[in-house]
Formats: structure tokens, sequence, C-alpha cells
């Protein structure tokens, strides 16, 4: 089960980021997550809350997650969706976007001076 794993670097990132802009809650976290990631989004959710229950940081904050489809190209030009033949010439396009887990966007609330 590597969500775990993943869902404790999305805590850990969304921590660090917060701190380092002296922020008293985290109110949202956006993550984008590849259609070929190999990673599901109900997992991570429940994953991330249990991690964040006992830090009040993170109280009620929220994980949003997008997806991020999936892009190829081939050498011979083709850009497109196709993993597996390229269309175009019948060799193996690469995968250029799809596999990444991003975190996109850390709403925080900090204090008044």
């Amino acid at each position: 089960m590597h969500e775990y794993s993943i869902a404790y670097d999305l805590y850990t990132t969304a921590r660090k980021a917060a701190l380092e802009h002296n922020a008293i809650l985290i109110t949202r976290v956006s993550v984008g997550i590849g259609e070929m990631a190999m990673a599901s989004q109900d997992q991570l959710q429940f994953l991330f809350e249990v991690i964040v229950a006992d830090d009040p940081l993170f109280a009620g904050t929220k994980l949003e997650c997008t997806s991020i489809p999936r892009a190829t190209r081939c050498v011979c030009g083709y850009a497109g969706d196709e993993i597996y033949v390229c269309p175009s010439c019948g060799a193996l396009p690469e995968l250029v976007s799809g596999r990444e887990i991003l975190v996109t966007n850390v709403e925080i609330e900090v204090a008044e001076t």
C-alpha cells in the first residue's frame, strides 16, 4: 500500500510550506494525481485524514484531489494520449505527463498582526 507513503509525503510537504509562512491553520491542500500514477484517490483521502488527525495545524483541512490526464509524444511528431502504440508510426510513445503526484496549492490562515 504505497498510498500511505504518498499521503505522508503530502502531509509533510503541506506542513513545511505552512510553517515557512507562519500559518496557524491549513484549510486546504490541493493535489494533482496523474492518471498513470497508480494511486487511489479514495485511499489517499482516507490515509491523509488518519495522518493529520492529531495535528492541530490540520484541524478541518480538506484534501482536494484532481486528476492529471496522461499525455504522450513520439519521435515521429505524434502528441496525444495513446500509451502503447503510436497511431502514426507504430512505435512506443513516451509518457510525458500523467505519472506525477503534485501538491499544487496549500491554503493557510495566518495570525493577524
